[in-house]
């Protein structure tokens, strides 16, 4: 599949965003960055495409969990792949409820991994 995925990124440390977009886009990824939830959220009502969601946890003005509830309010197969340093003590299973995939990632973070997971949870492995 040749076709370019499309990602929503929402990471509040600039720096590591920045790492990571390049990383991404390098890998062959289209990203579109957010320094924080409530930025993906005011996007993705925008009408930006993305086809999956990287989203940090621990970020101000809207944290990762509560944007991913509300980006799958909407859409409830939306892939999240989540990167934190503060996993959940109840791991994935606490971050989303329904049936689309969702992957749990703790820093610091490899690119190979993240990239392998991303195309997991797009479906694409």
């Amino acid at each position: 599949m040749t076709e370019t995925l499309r990602v929503l990124m929402a990471e509040d440390e600039g720096l590591a965003a920045e790492v990571l977009a390049e990383a991404l886009a390098e890998a062959g990824f289209s990203v579109l960055t957010a320094a924080d939830g409530l930025a993906a959220l005011e996007l993705a009502a925008g009408g930006a495409p993305f086809d999956l969601l990287l989203t940090d946890l621990r970020m101000p003005r809207m944290d990762g969990r509560e944007l991913i509830a509300r980006l799958r309010a909407d859409r409830p197969d939306l892939p999240v792949v989540v990167m934190t340093g503060f996993p959940p003590p109840d791991g994935a299973g606490a971050l989303h409820a329904g049936q689309a995939p969702l992957r749990l990632l703790t820093k610091p973070i490899s690119i190979g991994p993240l990239v392998a997971a991303l195309r997991a949870v797009a479906g694409l492995t």
